[in-house]
C-alpha cells in the first residue's frame, strides 16, 4: 500500500493507472476508520482495479463552533485498517496544499443543501462539495463510493456530479450499524456510557416510522410527531430536526406519495448524531 501526500504525485499516479486502461475506485474519508468505512472500501475494491482512499479532515466543512480540533485522528491505525482490506493508495494531503494562500474558489450546490443539516450548519455543504470536487480532480476516479448514513451529503454529491458533467459514477451504500443498531460514526466515541441507551432511540424511532408506514400511514406530521415522542422519552437528548423529504429534491413532504426519506439529527449530550430511513425505496433503481 502506497501513501501519497502530494497532490502532483497523486495526479501523476492516477494518470498512469488510467493510461494502463485500469479502473480507479475511490473512497473519500476524514479518517478514524470504523467498520462502515471498511465496508465502503470492500465494495470499492470489488469494482475497481486500483483502490484509492483519501484521509483528510476538511476544515471548510466545519463551522466556527464545531469540533474540527477535536475530530478523532489516528493515521497509523487507519493505515493498518486500510491495508487489511487491500487498499492500494492512501492519499493524505495537507491543509496548505489543499487550501493554499489566497484560495478563493468554492463549489455551491443550491437547493438540496438548504434543508436538513443545511439549516443548522450553514456553509457545511459548500465545504463538502468543494473538497469532493477537488479530490475528484486529484484522484481522477472512475467511481466513488459513499455511505448513505449522511443521506443529504450523498444526494448533494450526486447532484454536483450530474450538474457539472463529471465523468464519474457515484455509488451509495446502506448504513452500517453497530450490534445494538446505532449507526456507525467516528463521533460515536464521544458518547458517554450513560448516553448510549438514549442514542439508540434514533434507530428505534426509524423502526417506529417504518411500522407506521407499513400500517398505511402517509401523513408526515403524524409520523414525525410519534417519532419525536419516542426520541424525547430518554434523557440527554436535544433534537435538531426530524423531517420527511423527497429523496431527489430533499424538499419537505406533507404526504408520502412515493419514495421519501425520514432524516434526523439529534444531539445526545454534546454528540451530534444523524440517521435516516427511506420509505418505498426502489432497490433496483
Amino acid at each position: 500500500m502506497k501513501v501519497i501526500d502530494s497532490i502532483f504525485q497523486m495526479q501523476s499516479f492516477a494518470e498512469s493507472v488510467r493510461l494502463q486502461g485500469k479502473k480507479i475506485s475511490f473512497v473519500p474519508t476524514m479518517g478514524y476508520f470504523h467498520e462502515g468505512h471498511l465496508d465502503l472500501m470492500r465494495e470499492a475494491r470489488k469494482i475497481g482495479d486500483c483502490l484509492v482512499v483519501s484521509i483528510y479532515v476538511n476544515p471548510t466543512q466545519f463551522g466556527p463552533k464545531e469540533d474540527l480540533s477535536k475530530y478523532p485522528r489516528d493515521f497509523d491505525r487507519d493505515c493498518r485498517m486500510a491495508a487489511s482490506v487491500a487498499v492500494d493508495v492512501i492519499f493524505y494531503p495537507s491543509d496548505k496544499d489543499m487550501y493554499p494562500a489566497h484560495y478563493q474558489t468554492y463549489v455551491n450546490v443550491e437547493k438540496v443543501t438548504q434543508n436538513l443539516c443545511g439549516l443548522s450548519r450553514p456553509g457545511h455543504f459548500r465545504g463538502v462539495t468543494t473538497v469532493c470536487n477537488k479530490l475528484f480532480n486529484i484522484v481522477k476516479p472512475h467511481v466513488a463510493v459513499f455511505g448513505r448514513k449522511d443521506f443529504q451529503q450523498f444526494i448533494t454529491i450526486k447532484r454536483m456530479v450530474a450538474d457539472l458533467n463529471l465523468d464519474l459514477e457515484i455509488i451509495g451504500l446502506a448504513t452500517v450499524r453497530e450490534a445494538d443498531g446505532l449507526a456507525m460514526s467516528s463521533r460515536n466515541v464521544y458518547l458517554k456510557e450513560n448516553e448510549r441507551s438514549s442514542a439508540l432511540n434514533l434507530i428505534k424511532s426509524l423502526k417506529l416510522a417504518q411500522k407506521l408506514y407499513n400500517a398505511g400511514e402517509r401523513n408526515s406530521t403524524i409520523i414525525i410527531n410519534e417519532v419525536t415522542k419516542l426520541i424525547k422519552s430518554s434523557p440527554y437528548i436535544d433534537i435538531d430536526y426530524i423531517k420527511i423529504c423527497d429523496t431527489t429534491t430533499l424538499a419537505d413532504l406533507e404526504e408520502i406519495t412515493g419514495e421519501a426519506v425520514i432524516a434526523l439529527a439529534v444531539k445526545v449530550g454534546t454528540t451530534r448524531l444523524i440517521d435516516n430511513h427511506v420509505f418505498g425505496e426502489k432497490l433496483n433503481a
